[in-house]
């Protein structure tokens, strides 16, 4: 990782992978429209790397189940005793899909509340069954995903002789109604006791078919919504986080944080409040939240100004001072109308030790350093061939797009979407100077670039890496395709395998 322990410069950066072609889910054919409420909005492994959920923009989540360790006999821990290696990357199937969110209108607001899901976190989980939160823009729901075994209907014939027995149990207590059933002057009335011994005599019994229902060995999967948190949040719910604690997590809108306890979907917490009173003194919105990966009291959130605060929930109930700040400085000279919003971070994520905290803005990836907040110990350059038509996107409006990152289960690397279903990943170590860009097809290294990426040293820790690159076009020379964006992906969590979105098509890759 970079910075790490500042004698970064001496040690040997790991050579660049050599990405492949894994799977593809919902391939398009071409020229195939795609429906807008098929594309994926949302992409998240668990913490084992052995299932994956996606969520369109339909309200649906979909979940996928590794497949190549069943095949191999067990875990990961278990192949790594083997004698021999395990050459096996990681295989996928599809497992099963439910509805999430639906459409809502709020009357209050005329407002209507789409059903797109916009972030899926995968919890503990417990008992065989799977557990997650999704969340749209306003409600957030706790989902139990688990297998049942299917109960079947084997005979509709009963025993003759149970029927029998049954018949004359039914008989005599229709009976025993019909003795005590008096009118309102004390008059017996039997009209019906008649024909009801018709049908439930000894013989007419044998005709009844009643069905035998036995428990099968086949199991069908079952997605069960556990609970419902909603009414908290004013604005578009952009983020949510799970605590390390496994009782809590956070949900984040443009103005406030709320905490939740997972068991209690009618109370939540407000631990982090923006709004000013007066809305005209507004400057920043909150654009994402995630919790430490270890320690339950520290969480991270991003602003649209560009700067990341860290938060001590152990200093007070509302956390309106943070305790570390990490903004970056602008170069005197540099600003112009766009400065502020390509500063704006889109994601956040913290790395896998809780060390480093990786933020991604239009522009550029930056790795910050938890104990420096100084300025980032990194930063990537994703596509600065843009810079020159920051007009054109602004016009339109692509120069909003919110784009999300991730970084490797070993922290060494770092990757992130761009244009024309291009993705890049970059080496984090000091010395490292690997800048990949994949595209999200059966062939990623297709538009490869040839010219090696460059490192420029403005010190010991802080590292500026571009890419080779050609202003006007892509990293390849090739014209950009504003309409074919990478928003999505995911790093597996003990291997180098990634999965993205590219509209409605879910593509893996491993190295």
């Amino acid at each position: 990782m970079a910075g790490g322990d500042g004698d970064g410069d001496g040690t040997a950066a790991p050579a660049p992978l050599d990405w492949k072609f894994s799977q593809v889910f919902g391939e398009r054919t071409a020229g195939e429209d795609v429906q807008e409420v098929d594309i994926i909005s949302a992409i998240e492994f668990d913490k084992s790397g052995d299932h994956l959920a996606t969520g369109d923009r339909g309200g649906r989540v979909v979940l996928f189940e590794r497949t190549d360790t069943k095949e191999h006999g067990g875990s990961r821990k278990d192949l790594e005793k083997t004698d021999y290696p395990s050459s096996r990357h990681p295989e996928f199937r599809y497992k099963t899909e439910f509805q999430s969110h639906e459409p809502e209108f709020d009357y209050l607001k005329s407002l209507e509340i789409e059903e797109k899901i916009n972030k899926i976190k995968w919890c503990q989980t417990a008992n065989g069954g799977l557990f997650l939160l999704s969340t749209n823009d306003k409600t957030i729901k706790f989902w139990k995903v688990q297998e049942k075994k299917v109960k079947k209907i084997v005979d509709m014939n009963m025993d003759p002789l149970k029927a029998v027995g049954n018949g004359s149990i039914a008989s005599s207590s229709i009976s025993a109604i019909n003795k005590v059933s008096n009118t309102a002057n004390g008059e017996y009335t039997d009209k019906s006791h008649t024909s009801l011994n018709k049908y439930f005599s000894a013989g007419a019994i044998q005709s009844l078919r009643l069905p035998v229902v036995v428990t099968s060995q086949e199991t069908s999967l079952v997605a069960r919504c556990r609970r419902v948190y909603a009414h908290a949040h004013d604005y578009h719910i952009n983020s949510i986080s799970n605590n390390s604690d496994g009782e809590t997590f956070i949900s984040a809108d443009d103005l406030r944080i709320n905490l939740w306890n997972l068991e209690i979907s009618n109370q939540s917490f407000n631990i982090v409040d923006v709004k000013p009173a007066n809305m005209e003194d507004l400057t920043e919105v909150i654009t994402s939240a995630e919790f430490h990966p270890t320690h339950c009291n520290t969480l991270a959130y991003s602003s649209s100004k560009g700067s990341i605060r860290l938060v001590d929930l152990r200093q007070s109930a509302l956390c309106d001072r943070h305790s570390t700040l990490f903004e970056e400085q602008e170069s005197p000279g540099s600003r112009s109308f766009f400065t502020e919003i390509i500063a704006s971070i889109s994601d956040i994520k913290f790395a896998r030790d809780g060390r480093y905290i990786l933020s991604r803005d239009y522009m550029t990836l930056k790795l910050w350093d938890i104990n420096m907040d100084s300025g980032p110990v990194s930063t990537f350059q994703v596509h600065e061939y843009l810079r020159p038509r920051l007009c054109d996107l602004y016009e339109n409006d692509s120069i909003f797009d919110k784009f999300e990152c991730c970084l490797s289960g070993d922290g060494q690397r770092v990757a992130t979407g761009s244009y024309s279903n291009l993705f890049r990943v970059f080496g984090s170590s000091p010395n490292s100077t690997e800048a990949t860009t994949l595209e999200a097809s059966k062939n990623p290294m297709r538009r490869q670039v040839q010219t090696p990426s460059r490192s420029l040293s403005s010190s010991i820790s802080r590292v500026v890496r571009r890419g080779g690159e050609i202003p006007g076009n892509d990293t390849n020379g090739n014209s950009c395709d504003f309409t074919t964006k990478l928003l999505h992906l995911a790093w597996h969590p003990t291997e180098n395998s990634i999965a993205c979105a590219a509209a409605n098509s879910l593509y893996m890759y491993y190295a």
